[in-house]
C-alpha cells in the first residue's frame, strides 16, 4: 500500500473520527494525530507493510528510524503514545487480532513544568495597557481575562456576549471536548470587559453588516469586525508583553493564574476546576512550580537556611 502525502488508511481514519466524536479531542490534537499516523504509515508502506498486518518488531523498528532522525525522547514518546491508541482501537473493533505496542517501551515522558511570571511582571504587563480606544480597551479586556480565569486562548476567543450574560460575575467557558465550565470574573477582569462592551469599545470594531454567521455575537473582535483569530491573539499577547519588557507566550497568564493561587493557598481541586483540567496530576504540575518558589524565597530569607560558609 502506497500511503500519499496526507492520506491515512481507512482504519486509520475511522480511529481519529471515533477520537473526533467519541472523545471529542480537539482539531488540533486531532491534526497532531494524523500527522503522526501519516509518517507511521509511510514508513510501513516502505516495507509493505500496514497497521493491520504490523508486528512487535515493525514497531521496535520504527521507534529506532525516530530517533535516528534525532527526534527527543519526548517526541518519541508521543508519537508511540498515538499509535498505541490506534492499535488498541485496532484490536477493540476486531480489525486486528493483536495490539504490537502491548509491551513496547519507549521511556517516560519528562513533565515540563508550566512556566508563570512573578506577579509583579502580570501587573506591569496588565497595567501597561491604559489607552482609552477600542483595541486598547479590547486588549486589556482579553488580558485581564486570560489572567482572572486562567482560560486557554481558544476558550477566550470562543466566547459569546451570551457567554458572559446573566452569570452573575462568572463567565462559560467551553474547554476540550466542549466541556462547560462557570469561573469567577473577578473586579478587575469585569471592569476591563465591562469598559470593552461600551459603545466607545466593541460597538467601534462591529461593522455595519457582519461577514460571518456567528461574529456578531463574538465578544472579542478584529479591526475587520470578525472574530479575533488565535494568530491574532498570540500576536496581542506577545506585544503587549514586549511593549514593557515582560516575555509572553500564548499560555504564559493561564499558567500564572494557576501558579500564584496555588502560591496564596488555594487548594488544588479548585484549580484544576477553575483550568479545566480532568486530571488533577495535570494540575499538580503547579504545586512544584510554588514549591521551588517556596524554597528559593526560604534559602533567600532565613537566617538559618544554609550551612554556614566552610563548614
Amino acid at each position: 500500500m502506497r500511503v500519499l502525502d496526507g492520506a491515512i488508511s481507512p482504519s486509520a481514519e475511522e480511529y481519529l473520527s471515533w477520537l473526533s466524536v467519541e472523545r471529542g479531542r480537539s482539531a488540533n490534537t486531532l491534526a497532531a494525530y494524523r500527522s503522526d499516523l501519516v509518517h507511521y504509515e509511510a514508513a510501513l508502506a516502505a516495507r509493505g507493510r500496514t497497521p493491520l498486518d504490523a508486528d512487535r518488531e515493525d514497531l521496535e523498528r520504527y521507534v529506532a528510524e525516530l530517533r535516528a532522525e534525532g527526534r527527543s525522547a519526548a517526541s518519541v514518546a508521543r508519537a508511540v503514545s498515538t499509535l498505541r491508541g490506534l492499535h488498541r482501537f485496532l484490536v477493540d473493533e476486531g480489525t486486528a487480532a493483536n495490539d504490537p505496542t502491548a509491551d513496547l517501551e519507549t521511556g517516560r515522558i519528562p513533565a515540563r513544568l508550566p512556566k508563570a511570571l512573578p506577579e509583579d511582571a502580570v501587573a506591569r504587563v496588565l497595567e501597561g495597557v491604559s489607552g482609552d480606544d477600542a483595541i486598547a480597551r479590547r486588549d486589556r479586556a482579553l488580558l485581564e481575562l486570560l489572567y482572572a480565569t486562567g482560560a486557554r486562548v481558544s476558550e477566550a476567543l470562543g466566547l459569546n456576549l451570551t457567554d458572559l450574560a446573566g452569570c452573575d460575575g462568572l463567565v462559560r467557558l467551553y474547554g476540550k471536548g466542549s466541556k462547560e465550565r462557570l469561573v469567577p470574573l473577578g473586579s478587575h477582569a469585569a471592569r476591563a470587559l465591562a469598559r470593552w462592551l461600551e459603545p466607545q469599545g466593541r460597538d467601534v470594531l462591529a461593522p455595519e453588516r457582519w461577514r460571518r454567521k456567528g461574529d456578531a455575537e463574538a465578544v472579542f473582535l478584529n479591526t475587520r469586525g470578525s472574530r479575533l483569530s488565535r494568530q491574532s491573539a498570540f500576536s496581542i499577547v506577545r506585544s503587549r508583553g514586549e511593549a514593557v519588557g515582560v516575555e509572553l507566550g500564548p499560555h504564559s497568564l493561564r499558567h500564572s493564574c494557576a501558579t500564584h493561587m496555588l502560591a496564596h493557598g488555594a487548594d488544588v481541586r479548585v484549580v484544576q476546576e477553575l483550568l479545566g483540567h480532568a486530571s488533577v496530576t495535570t494540575t499538580q504540575l503547579y504545586t512544584k512550580v510554588t514549591s521551588d518558589h517556596l524554597r528559593a524565597a526560604y534559602e533567600a530569607a532565613h537566617p538559618r537556611a544554609r550551612a554556614p560558609a566552610g563548614g
